[in-house]
Order: structure tokens, then sequence, then C-alpha cells
């Protein structure tokens, strides 16, 4: 071993002689010492810290040594009682490594901790404060936090506040630490400062993510609920800088500084400060924080004295105190509604709507009525109003009116009709109301003088549309007014004056069909029939298509309805006029009008040529309908024979739903008339269109008459007919699904119905399958040998089929041979004999013989 003064005093083991012979070969190389070190690390206690002490006093400015022999020693010591003497050997140790390495913070770091963990309150700090000068301001970020936290945890705030205040001064941005730490130590007034001193600092960038106004909400809320700690600022000023820099934000902010005042004690001010909010706010938001906040006050005052009063007991005084509270409370209730009201026309005091809420919030005050729509005419822009502006001169006058003030009214009306509203439909309504009141209280000339001087020419004529114009200048051409002055002229005026109000109308090119149709209803009335149609003319000539439907239904039916037969050609013309370029939509009505005039006054034919172009010219939805009643006139007219060519052109033109009704239609009528043949025939053709499984009821309709009329070479035909029919539908169907089963299937996939039981096989070699299939069926419907004759069994068994017959005919058919080669020799007796004549091909079809 070496002693402490150093001699060498070393007594050796044998182990240790190559780390000896090492370390005398180079002394000065540290990894020797470590080496060896670590060679001895389960050596005794003094043996390891004097091979330490060796190694240092070779080695003094090495960081690794010092560092491994400190924590060796801490490690020695940890657990044991921080009075052991040991511990101040370890400080000691801490000191001379200090000493060489006062420039490493690692070791600073240890030390600090450790004097901590020894409780050394002022040791502790002198050396946080020795470290701080020893090492650069670059590496005081690694001291500071165990520096905070050790001065957080002291029982000494004032220690710890001239910490924070010392690391403030290198690191402001954590501002917000502080001033936690002084609100948890209750040092409310220097946390005030603070955070006033953060919110106006625009630089600022909290850690925590708040933003400016956050941290201004924060410290509005700590000055106002702690008015007796923070005596160092000026709370009403910083509260009233806050209402101007955030306006989005005003109730929370006046409520703020009303707590304040309240407590403080000065209530009176609180009360100023809420009445001043409440009539400030602009959103209904702050609005409803403040009165909620308001009231909540009222009642706490109410509530506190009345706890005053049942401890103290009742004087007159205090009584009237009580009821002086309370009703102030009660006019405080009662004004919300208006004080709302106020909130929303600060928004926008151009909004109509809510005038006229507040001339109800003060209904049975006249005087703050009047006041009201005074200052509301007064403040609306009728430009930009929200609503309408005329609305509330109106509503004006006829407050007046209902108080029997017709001259005020009458004055009110004046000046609203001088307004430049934005539309001349205002202007327009607010004389017609005018003429309204005037009619009401039985002033009848009053009121035509009224609405002739609103539809006068103004001295500058202006376009109707032209908004460069004050509305003055157009409204002369307003539809409202003219129309109103019409019915007055009607009920109060004359014949010509009457006359010439509808005249101008219509040179000023303003009138509708509804205005032309009352102009000729009032000539008629006056027996001015001529005058009449020349109105309707007249209309005519202003309207197109759809406009001009209504006056030509009417001028038609009118003229029928005076003149009959008398004017037939003129009539004609009408009607030709009409229908030229009328849409089809229009048609339907002036084709029948048509019709029923040729009918009642014209020729048959005429009238029939007329229901054959409205088949043409009407609406597809409608064509169906019209052929309807051509068929239906034509039939009582010229017979049910002259029908046939209808129901044939029917037939061709008709969509496929309208067509299988007419065809059975058809096919009714010429069983009817004894033509067995020829509806047999349109059932046949009628069947190309008719699929089996959506048509069921016509196909039953064809089997009911050939039951009745048929043999069963005809039912056989029929059956062999609608399976054909059917097939045909089912290859379109199947064709239609493996076309799509090919685009979403493999070869590998689902096999198609078309040849089940078979895997692997493509869709072309499945459809030939298929037309094998349809051949073999088709070779099988193929007459057979007269001995052979065999109904198709698939569908209707020959017992079943002579019973059919049997039950519907028992008379005429018997199903044997010799009836049969009967049958095919000539006519049976059952048969019409049918006149022979050309008939279309189209109603055949396919079935006719060549």
């Amino acid at each position: 071993m070496s002693s402490l003064n150093g001699k060498p005093d070393v007594i050796f083991e044998d182990d240790d002689l190559p780390y000896e012979e090492e370390i005398i070969r180079n002394p000065y190389s540290v990894k020797c010492w470590m080496r060896y070190i670590e060679f001895k690390q389960n050596a005794a206690k003094s043996t390891l810290n004097m091979i330490y002490e060796r190694a240092l006093r070779e080695l003094p400015g090495s960081y690794k040594l010092w560092y491994n022999y400190l924590r060796e020693r801490r490690k020695q010591i940890k657990g044991k009682c921080i009075t052991e003497p040991g511990y101040e050997e370890i400080n000691n140790c801490h000191e001379r490594a200090l000493v060489f390495m006062h420039k490493m913070p690692r070791l600073w770091l240890d030390y600090c901790q450790f004097l901590v963990s020894q409780c050394k309150i002022t040791r502790s700090r002198q050396t946080f404060d020795r470290a701080l000068r020893a090492l650069p301001v670059t590496q005081h970020p690694r001291i500071w936090p165990l520096y905070l936290r050790f001065a957080r945890n002291l029982p000494l705030p004032e220690t710890a506040i001239r910490v924070y205040r010392r690391y403030l001064k290198l690191s402001p941005e954590n501002a917000e630490e502080y001033i936690d730490y002084l609100q948890s130590v209750g040092r409310l007034d220097e946390a005030a400062v603070r955070l006033a001193a953060v919110v106006n600092d625009g630089s600022f960038v909290s850690k925590e993510g708040k933003s400016n106004y956050q941290l201004w909400h924060a410290l509005c809320d700590l000055i106002s609920q702690n008015p007796d700690k923070v005596t160092s600022l000026n709370v009403g000023a910083i509260i009233r800088g806050g209402l101007n820099r955030f306006t989005d934000q005003l109730g929370k902010l006046w409520c703020s500084l009303a707590d304040y005042y309240i407590r403080s004690g000065h209530f009176e001010k609180a009360r100023d400060v809420y009445e001043e909010a409440i009539l400030t706010v602009v959103t209904v938001r702050d609005f409803t924080q403040v009165f909620d906040s308001y009231a909540q006050f009222e009642e706490s005052m109410i509530a506190a004295k009345m706890e005053t009063t049942a401890e103290m007991g009742k004087d007159e005084d205090e009584d009237i105190d009580m009821e002086l509270r309370l009703a102030r409370f009660e006019q405080l209730i009662a004004r919300r509604p208006l004080l709302l009201n106020s909130v929303l026309l600060r928004q926008n005091r151009h909004n109509v709507h809510e005038w006229h809420k507040r001339v109800k919030l003060y209904d049975g005050n006249p005087r703050k009525i009047v006041n009201t729509y005074n200052e509301a005419v007064l403040t609306i822009d009728p430009m930009i109003a929200t609503g309408k502006p005329h609305s509330l001169w109106v509503s004006f006058a006829k407050f007046y009116e209902e108080n029997e003030q017709l001259d005020d009214a009458r004055t009110i009306f004046e000046k609203a009709t001088k307004v430049n509203y934005k539309q001349v439909d205002d202007l327009a309504a607010l004389w017609c109301e005018y003429g309204e009141m005037e009619l009401r209280h039985e002033n009848y000339e009053q009121a035509l003088r009224i609405l002739r001087k609103a539809t006068a020419i103004p001295a500058k004529k202006a376009d109707y549309f032209d908004v460069s114009q004050p509305v003055q200048n157009r409204v002369y051409k307003s539809l409202k007014v003219w129309s109103m002055l019409a019915d007055l002229e009607e009920s109060l005026g004359t014949f010509q004056s009457t006359k010439a109000v509808y005249d101008r109308i219509i040179d000023l090119r303003i009138a509708t069909p509804q205005i032309i149709i009352n102009y000729a209803m009032f000539l008629e009335e006056h027996s001015y029939f001529e005058e009449s149609f020349k109105a309707y003319e007249r209309g005519i000539a202003l309207f197109r298509w759809p406009n001009v439907y209504d006056i030509w239904n009417t001028y038609l039916t009118k003229f029928i309805d005076r003149y009959g037969g008398k004017k037939l050609e003129r009539a004609r013309d009408l009607f030709e006029q009409a229908l030229d370029g009328c849409p089809a939509k229009f048609a339907k009505t002036i084709y029948l009008l048509y019709a029923k005039l040729e009918e009642g006054y014209g020729l048959a034919r005429h009238a029939m040529a007329v229901y054959e172009r409205a088949t043409q010219a009407v609406d597809s939805v409608e064509r169906h309908y019209m052929f309807n009643i051509y068929i239906k006139r034509a039939a009582e007219i010229y017979g049910v024979t002259y029908t046939r060519a209808i129901y044939q052109k029917a037939i061709e033109v008709l969509p496929d739903e309208h067509a299988r009704d007419m065809c059975q239609r058809f096919a009714d009528m010429e069983s009817k008339l004894g033509e067995i043949d020829r509806a047999r025939a349109i059932y046949s053709y009628c069947s190309q269109i008719c699929d089996p499984r959506v048509t069921a009821n016509f196909w039953q309709a064809w089997k009911e008459f050939e039951i009745r009329h048929g043999n069963e070479d005809t039912i056989r035909e029929m059956l062999r007919i609608k399976r054909s029919v059917q097939a045909t539908y089912n290859t379109q169907v199947n064709f239609m699904s493996s076309q799509m089963m090919k685009a979403i299937t493999s070869s590998t996939g689902t096999v198609s119905d078309l040849a089940p039981g078979q895997m692997g096989i493509d869709d072309m070699k499945m459809l030939e399958q298929k037309a094998q299939l349809l051949a073999a069926e088709a070779e099988q419907d193929k007459p057979k040998p007269k001995e052979k004759i065999l109904f198709v069994r698939s569908d209707t068994s020959r017992s079943e089929l002579a019973e059919l017959a049997k039950r519907a005919n028992p008379d005429e058919i018997d199903i044997d041979d010799d009836d049969e080669d009967e049958g095919d020799e000539g006519q049976g007796p059952e048969e019409v004999q049918l006149e022979q004549k050309s008939v279309p091909t189209a109603v055949f079809g396919g079935l006719k013989e060549d």
C-alpha cells in the first residue's frame, strides 16, 4: 500500500505483480490504471480507494478517473445516515476533484445532488452558485433544472423567488413556470405583475401552447378574484384595455371587471359596470353572459340582505332597502326582451324585423311607440335594409289610423312616398296601402286620386329595371298599382275611364294574361263583344306560348258561345291561328274544342280530320287518350266499321303498353261483328309484343276467345305461338345473361343454365347448344300426319283441350278422325263467309298465307 504522505508502503500480492510492473513502466497511462482498477473491483474498499488515490496522484487531470472514483465513493456510503463522517470525506473528495475538473458539469451535478440528499441547504445553494460561476453560459441549462427543483422544495419562498429571478434573466421564455410557482406560494401581486408583462410582450411564445387571449383571460381572473392581494396594477385600466383589444370576448371581460368590484365591496360600481356592459355588447352570447351574471349578482344581494335581516332584526330602513332591491331585480327581468332587442339592433340597425319587434315591446305606451317609429324610419337605409322598409311606414301610418288620426296617417304616407326605396315594388305596395286606408274610411274619390297620382307619367321616364333612376320615376310601370286602379275604376269609375286604364296597361306592355282576360270580361259585361274580342287579339299579340294558352282558351270558348255556327269560317281561322306553333303539351284542349265546333256546326268529315290531326299533334303521353276519343266519336258518327283504320293506325303509332289495349279492343269489336278470322289475326299480330310472363291478361283473353269461337287447330296454333313468343323472349334474356356472366366470371366459374351439368364450356358452345334445343322444339311443333295428330304435352294435354272445347261449345267440336278429315275438305258450318277485301298486311303480320 501507499501512505498518504507519498512514501510507498505497499504490500503486493502475486496476482498484482503484472499490473504493478506495467504501471511502473508507464505510470501516466489511464488504460493501465483502469485495467488495474477493474482487476481489483472485488477487493476491499480501502484497497480500491488506495489504487484510485495512487492513480490520481499521477494523473490529477483525468476526468475518467475522477468520475469513477467519486461514483465509487458515493456508492460505498449509500444508505447510511447523513450524519456519518464518511459523507464529509466524500464532500472533501468532490472539492479536490473540482479543483482540477471545475469545467465539467457532470461532476458539479453529481456533487450538488449529493449535497441536496444530505439536506445541507446553505452549502447546496452555494455550490449551485459556484457551479454557475465556474461553467460557461452554454452549460447553465444543465444546472438550472436541478437548482430550481431544489429551490421549489425549500420551505423558504424568498430564496426560490430570488433564484427564479436570476433564472428568468437567462431564460425569460419560462416565465409561466415562475408565475405558477408564485400563485402556488400565494405571491399573487408579483404573479399578476409578471403575467401582465408577459401579456404585453408581443414576442412572447407560451411553452404551454396558450394564446395571448388565454393569458389575458388568466390575468383578468387573477386580478378580479384577488382584489385585496393585487395592489401593484390598475385593474380597471387593464380589463378595459382588454375590452378594446379582444372585441370577440367582451362578455367574459365585462363579467371579470364587475367581479373585481364585487369582491372589492364596491357594489354600486359593479352595478354600473353591468349596466354599461348590457348597453354596449353587440352579440347575443355576450349579452347572455353579462345578463345572467347581473341577475345572479342581484339575487345574491337580495339573499345577503335577507340573511342580515334575519340575524339583526327588521327596521323601517331595512324594509325599504329590501323593497328597493326586489324592485330593481324585477325591473331587470322585465327589461330583458327590450335589452336583447337593442343588442340585435346594434348588430344591424337596418333590420326591419327587429324594429317591428321593438314596437311590439312598447305595446301600451304610445309615446314610446311613436318615438321608436321615428327612430326607425330615420335610422334605416332602404338600400341596405334587411326586410321591407316600407312596412315600417305602413305600420306607422296604421298606428295613427287606429287612433283615429287620419291627417297624421296621410302625412306619414306622403312622406313615405318620397323615400328612395331599393325596389319599385316597395313604393308600389306603399301606394296601394295608402289607397286601401282611404277605402276603409269610404273616401272613394280620395283613393282614386291617390292611385291616379301614383300612375301618373313622371317628368323623366325611366325603364322599370333601371336601378340608376329613383323608384319614383319607375313606379308608373308597376302592375300592382295599375291592377288596383283598374279594380277601383271598375267599381267606382265610368266605363270610359276603366277602358282607358286597361288600354294604358296594354300600351305600357306590363299586362299579364289575367289582365287581358279581365279586360275582355269587363267589355263583355257591358255588351261590347267585338271590343272584348279585340282585347283578346291584343293580348295574343303581346304573349307567346305557353303564356298565351289561357287567352286562346278563353277567347275561343267565348267566341263559340257568342256566335256558334254563324261565323264558322272566322272561327276556323281562329283555331288555325291558335294551333299554329302550339306546343304539344297544350294542343289537346284546343283540338277538342275545335272538333266540338265542327261536330256542332260544321261537317262530320271536318271533325274527323281534326281528330286525326290531334292524334299526331298532342303530347305522346296523351295520344292514347286522343285515340280513344277519336274512335268513340267515329263510331257514333260513321259506325263501328269506320274505326278499323283508326285502330290500325293507333296500333302502329302507340307504344307497346297502349298498343296491346288497342289490339284487344279491336279484336273484341271484330268478334262482336262476327269477323272471327280478323279477330284471330289481330290476336296473332299482338302476340308478338306480349311477353307471356308479363301480359298474362292478353293470353287469357285470347284463350277465352278461342274457347268460344275456335277449334282444336286454332287452340293448338295459339299455344304454339305462345310457346314461340316465350322462347323468343327467353332467348333474348339468356343471351344478355350470358354476356353478363362472361363479364363477371372466368371460364372455370359457374356453369350457365344453358348447359347444366357441364364444366369448362365457353359461352359460344353453350349458345350453340341452346340453338339446337330451340330447333328441336320447333321440329316438334310442326304438324304431324292426320292419323298421328298430338297436342303439345308440355303445355296442355289432349284431354284438357277436349274438356275445354266441350265446356265452351260442346255441339261445335267433336274430336275424332272423321271430323278432322271433313274439316280439311271444306269450311265448317260455323265459319262466317267474309267478303274478299284487301287488308293491310300490318294487321296480319307474318300469319298471312301466300
